[in-house]
């Protein structure tokens, strides 16, 4: 089930990469390279959506449900420290410090 998860995961990121790609920027005309505005209104035209902006909305939507879902499934199942199966050699190990300090030198009187 995680497995599949996370393929559809990928799978649906790398759409948002190609379908952002694609499409174009806001003014994206001819008229925006040379710093006009054409005939657009205040806050720019307002279109019909197209297909690649309702192909973003759905694969957003998507991505996010299984980034939850994956991240719940994550922090219900953890597994522990990755580390935890590694033995340990005796050369590796630290010696732990002593338990009374050791006395200052003692000088010389002069």
């Amino acid at each position: 089930m995680v497995t599949l998860l996370t393929i559809v995961h990928v799978i649906v990121c790398f759409f948002i990469i190609v379908v952002v790609l694609l499409q174009s920027g806001k003014s994206g005309d001819i008229a925006a390279a040379f710093g006009g505005q054409g005939s657009q209104t205040a806050f720019g035209p307002r279109g019909a959506t197209t297909l690649l902006g309702k192909a973003t909305t759905w694969s957003a939507i998507i991505f996010m449900l299984t980034s939850i879902t994956l991240s719940i499934y994550a922090s219900r199942h953890s597994t522990g420290s990755v580390l935890r199966n590694v033995k340990t050699s005796g050369a590796t190990k630290t010696q732990s410090p002593p338990s009374t300090p050791a006395k200052p030198p003692v000088l010389p009187q002069k």
